[in-house]
Order: C-alpha cells, then sequence, then structure tokens
C-alpha cells in the first residue's frame, strides 16, 4: 500500500508539473474500518462529513455494501459513490488542497469530478465526505493516508508559488494543524481557513 500511495501521489505532483518530489519520505497511516449497521442504523451516518487532514487518501470501499458520499461543491448535494470492485478511490486531504482545470478521475455516476488545497498551493482541493448506513449488514473499508512532509511543516513548493499565483497558505505544522482540528470540531476543512496566507 506505501509504495501505491507514493506512486500515486508522485503522479499528481507530476501532473502539476513538479517531477521527484520526494512523497517516500512521508509518514503514513493505515486503517481499517468497521461499521457494525443493525436494521436501527439504516439512514443514518456512519461517519460524519469531514475532509481527510493529510495529503492524499487511497481507499479500498467494501464491494458489497457502500454507503461513502462526496459533496458536490457547485450544487451542496451528496453524490453516493458506489463501490467498485477491484478498484481503489483516491481522496485529496487538507493538506493536498489540483487545477481546477485538471480532470484527476472520472466516474460514471458523477461525470467529472474536479479538485480544488495548502502543498499546493491551491491548485488541489479537499474532498469533504461522509459515510451513510444504506444497510443493515457489517460495512469494512480499508485505507492508506499519506499525511505530510516529515518534519511536519506543510507548505507549497516554490514551483507553486510566483507573482501570478502569489502563497495562498503559511508554512503550518502538522500535528499542529491535526490537534486544531481535533479542539475545534473543524473537520470538514473550515480549519484549513484559519491557515491562509
Amino acid at each position: 500500500m506505501h509504495e501505491l500511495i507514493v506512486d500515486v501521489a508522485g503522479k499528481v505532483a507530476a501532473s502539476l508539473g513538479l517531477e521527484g518530489h520526494p512523497f517516500q519520505d512521508w509518514p503514513c497511516q493505515f486503517r481499517i474500518n468497521r461499521y457494525n449497521y443493525t436494521q436501527d442504523t439504516v439512514g443514518s451516518s456512519g461517519v460524519q462529513i469531514h475532509t481527510d487532514s493529510g495529503f492524499l487518501t487511497v481507499l479500498q470501499e467494501d464491494d458489497c455494501v457502500g454507503g461513502l458520499e462526496v459533496l458536490d461543491p457547485a450544487t451542496g448535494e451528496f453524490v453516493r459513490v458506489d463501490p467498485v470492485p477491484g478498484s481503489f478511490l483516491v481522496n485529496i486531504g487538507d493538506v493536498g488542497t489540483v487545477p481546477s482545470s485538471i480532470d484527476l478521475f472520472k466516474l460514471e455516476i458523477l461525470g467529472s469530478i474536479r479538485f480544488r488545497p495548502a502543498w499546493s498551493n491551491g491548485r488541489l482541493h479537499t474532498v469533504k465526505h461522509r459515510v451513510q448506513c444504506v444497510a443493515a449488514v457489517p460495512r469494512i473499508s480499508i485505507a492508506m493516508f499519506l499525511l505530510a512532509p516529515k518534519d511536519d511543516r506543510v507548505c507549497a513548493p516554490e514551483a507553486f508559488v510566483d507573482t501570478q499565483h502569489p502563497r495562498r497558505f503559511k508554512a503550518f505544522n502538522y500535528d499542529d494543524y491535526r490537534k486544531l482540528r481535533l479542539s475545534t470540531g473543524e473537520r470538514a476543512g473550515e480549519a484549513l481557513a484559519r491557515m491562509a496566507a
């Protein structure tokens, strides 16, 4: 999984013109989530609306259950992301915050998804999402999170900053940012606004 997430991150960076960025040195977190849904929980939220705090998430969804929804920023509506057997889903997190003109992924149900984040100086955008209980059966997902630079300093590479693209976010410590999200309860991208330059 580590090799996969580093490869995906490298391809995202290359699509923005930044070749050879050392993502292999960034720490990762691996998580297996099990949701024990019952008939009483159908229709309720399994995970509240949030953004991922790190740079990038690779998610292996439960092929049989579903329940993941992403917020369409154009309409303000949540859209179901049905699992596609044998595939991974990739989310950009707060640390990664892609030019809106680059279509990174195309999902049949959504059409073209455009991402709009801190490391990319606003060229990538974090994805607001949630999990809804859709059936009274257990749901399992496996996630690998690529967090932030090893020295914990999150800041846009110089290649992303110029007179037409001034620095949009001040450099910040990733651990401090995670603590801010927890202490304020701002887990759906609001805390990132506090890091604006």
